[in-house]
């Protein structure tokens, strides 16, 4: 299942690894592990914040994929399925099938 993984680094744990020259290599060791689709990298809330796309075979691989952040940034990390423009398409079906049967209750 396509996830969206969303890692908010700790702003003085982040400051030390760009004072001792670590912070591009460390990212770039984790995601060279998760293999990611796409990352993206900004900032969320004044923090250092990664938006991380990839595939997850099981709900087992969260722990393997949260506490490297965790540990090297004191990172907040957040899981999400996340669907492409083909997964929506294929999603079709039952949001019709939802409007149908439920479009009215709201009105």
């Amino acid at each position: 299942m396509r996830m969206l993984m969303k890692v908010n680094l700790d702003t003085a744990t982040g400051n030390n690894a760009v004072r001792n020259g670590t912070l591009g290599s460390t990212i770039k060791s984790i995601l060279d592990e998760i293999k990611p689709e796409a990352a993206y990298f900004t900032d969320d809330g004044g923090e250092r914040t990664g938006y991380i796309f990839f595939d997850m075979k099981d709900v087992s691989q969260i722990p393997a994929l949260a506490e490297p952040f965790f540990l090297a940034f004191n990172a907040k990390v957040h899981f999400r399925p996340a669907m492409n423009l083909g997964d929506l398409a294929q999603a079709g079906p039952g949001i019709d099938a939802a409007a149908k049967k439920y479009g009215k209750a709201g009105q």
